[in-house]
């Protein structure tokens, strides 16, 4: 959430910060605003809403200028309105703030500052970091020296990016929680928030730890950490293109991120399993046989569309490891005091590795003496960093805040891991073969899938669009799709939506059913498949409109259902990675009739960097 851009060179800034802040739309934001130092002083220019109010003003202004910053801002403190936008300013209107985060101390901070004559203007708690760094220069602190010792009396989680309108050529970055990345370039150097801004300027990348700070200019980059000591720090080469990450002719980045996970899930299993020699190799995860046998429980951290993943591999884990399997809420692990020693694996699950929760939780198990392993799509990321291990889904860059090739890259993961633990247990190379052969093939049938049913569940949007609650229902392996297939309807069309367990649907929804409720269940051949179907009478009993995705030529459900969505066979451990598939391209066709803002949807943002 909120989007920070900061850069100084030789450049027409205005572009840059623009362009950048383009670039971070995805992760969700509800105003926006810039600030531009030149030879006239510092000015600041903000509005409500998307990055279109922001450049309207702009095109009625002559603002240029070679050294700046930007900002998306996702309301926390104070109502998502121009004043309350970013940049913020101190009395002097010289120190300029943006800042991605929480500062929960600023009340008593801001009555400290208004003791001491400082007027606030806006209901943020980032303004009171501007009139700290003000507070500290009016007793003859230099601006860098200013800003660090602010920071010490700040206390929570945040990103921040700092100028001074009168030391033009300086930004001051700070971290603590929330991500922020330093681009290095030829004369001019570049902040952000993500790389996707970067890339367009450099592929030489360094990441800011915890505690750190920069010191930048058109020259140089400086990193102290905590104590004020120098950081040395070579940068990572980005190898991903940022064109990767445009839209190609589809109308949507959602639409075209659910295509694209066939090539995702093939670059997230190549060069990692060898079906001739019937083994897995991770180059960033080794552990020997001896290490593995040594845990006791396996507890998996995430959050959002990565926690139904997370839920799919236990079903996958505990197959393989014959060990308890815990899945947690990363906003719930650390409150609960998990019962976790050196015996414990912890698994973190996380999209962009920067998500505030799921890092705290994995921190907390990491105290207490637990191994670490992260599932993540972006390299370099903080909980990659704390991590003794790392499975790179290689999805590519998403940018569509309803996550798809994400959490289908994130199954293939699980499901690699999954052999990968049977070959430390000493099973069969035969079976593990077996199972990569079906992996091998997964992308052909996603392909396939989209193919023949496209068409088809745009047809079923067309019918169900005006729909207000829709029941998702699945079992074993496929409840964890029923609740990102409601989870992502609700995100994108704004529909209210519930997941279920089929066999739990007669102890409370049951009750909601009728001739106007849609139930969406996945209802594939597996172990329980009969059970499924007897749930599935009990909705049509009741008059439901019922919507299927089943196995290919599944007969006996096409007499049952109102609509059946077809999904080629595959074995049970991966039929979650082609069943989600259509509740995903429901959810988008059903935004599109609904004229639903489905990259960008209301209130979420892609990175949850905040607790």
């Amino acid at each position: 959430m909120c989007g920070i851009i900061g850069y100084v060179g030789n450049r027409d800034v205005v572009p840059v910060l623009i362009g950048g802040l383009k670039k971070l739309e995805y992760r969700g934001y509800d105003s926006a605003g810039i600030a531009v130092v030149n030879a006239k002083g510092v000015d600041v220019v903000r509005a409500e809403g998307k990055l279109i109010n922001l450049e309207s003003k702009l095109g009625e202004m002559q603002l240029h200028g070679n050294f700046g910053m930007g900002h998306t801002r996702w309301a926390t403190h104070g109502k998502p309105n121009e004043n309350n936008a970013h940049p913020h300013r101190d009395c002097t209107g010289q120190v300029v703030v943006i800042h991605n985060g929480i500062i929960e101390n600023f009340l008593p901070l801001k009555q400290k500052l208004q003791a001491a004559g400082h007027e606030f203007k806006t209901e943020t708690d980032t303004e009171v970091v501007a009139h700290l760094i003000e507070e500290k220069m009016n007793s003859g602190t230099k601006f860098v020296e200013a800003v660090k010792s602010a920071i010490k009396e700040l206390e929570g989680h945040y990103a921040l990016v700092i100028i001074n309108g009168a030391e033009p050529g300086t930004i001051v970055a700070a971290k603590h929680g929330p991500p922020l990345v330093i681009g290095i370039g030829e004369d001019e150097n570049i902040v952000a928030s993500d790389v996707a801004p970067l890339l367009e300027y450099t592929r030489n990348i360094i990441y800011l730890e915890d505690g750190e700070f920069a010191v930048l200019d058109q020259k140089k980059v400086e990193i102290f950490d905590g104590e004020d000591k120098l950081v040395t720090r070579e940068p990572k080469r980005i190898l991903w293109d940022a064109v990767m990450a445009e839209k190609e002719g589809y109308r949507h980045y959602m639409l075209k991120e659910i295509h694209e996970q066939a090539r995702a899930v093939r670059d997230t299993f190549t060069g990692r399993m060898f079906e001739e020699s019937g083994q897995v190799f991770f180059n960033d995860l080794q552990f020997t046989s001896e290490e593995w046998s040594k845990f006791r429980r396996v507890h998996i951290v995430a959050c959002g569309t990565s926690w139904h993943a997370a839920l799919v591999g236990k079903f996958l884990l505990e197959e393989a490891a014959r060990i308890p399997i815990e899945v947690d809420y990363g906003s719930e692990y650390r409150y609960r005091n998990p019962i976790v020693d050196e015996h414990t694996l912890v698994i973190g699950v996380t999209q962009s590795g920067e998500t505030a929760d799921t890092i705290a939780g994995m921190q907390e198990a990491k105290r207490k003496g637990a191994a670490l392993v992260t599932i993540c799509n972006v390299i370099g990321s903080a909980a990659t960093r704390m991590s003794d291990g790392v499975i790179y889904t290689n999805a590519g860059p998403e940018i569509g805040v309803a996550s798809t090739k994400a959490f289908t890259t994130q199954l293939t993961a699980f499901y690699l891991f999954s052999l990968y633990v049977r070959q430390l247990r000493g099973e069969s190379r035969d079976d593990i073969r077996f199972a990569m052969h079906e992996m091998l093939v997964i992308p052909h049938k996603i392909e396939d899938l989209l193919l023949k049913q496209e068409k088809h569940i745009e047809e079923l949007a067309h019918r169900f669009y005006k729909s207000q609650d829709f029941l998702f229902l699945g079992r074993g392996v496929h409840y964890p799709i029923a609740l990102e297939g409601a989870l992502k309807l609700k995100e994108i069309s704004y529909i209210h939506a519930e997941g279920y367990p089929a066999g739990e649907m007669k102890h409370g929804p049951i009750a909601l059913i009728d001739e106007n409720m849609p139930v969406v269940a996945i209802a594939t051949h597996t172990p329980v498949y009969e059970k499924v179907v007897s749930n599935l009478q009990e909705v049509k009993a009741r008059d439901g409109k019922l919507i299927v995705i089943c196995d290919e030529g599944d007969e006996a459900m096409k007499k049952l259902a109102d609509e059946v969505i077809e999904v080629p066979w595959t074995v049970e451990p991966l039929q979650p990675i082609l069943t989600v598939i259509p509740t995903q391209l429901l959810a988008y066709y059903i935004a599109l009739r609904r004229g639903a803002d489905i990259d960008q949807p209301r209130n979420l943002a892609k990175s949850v960097t905040v607790e």
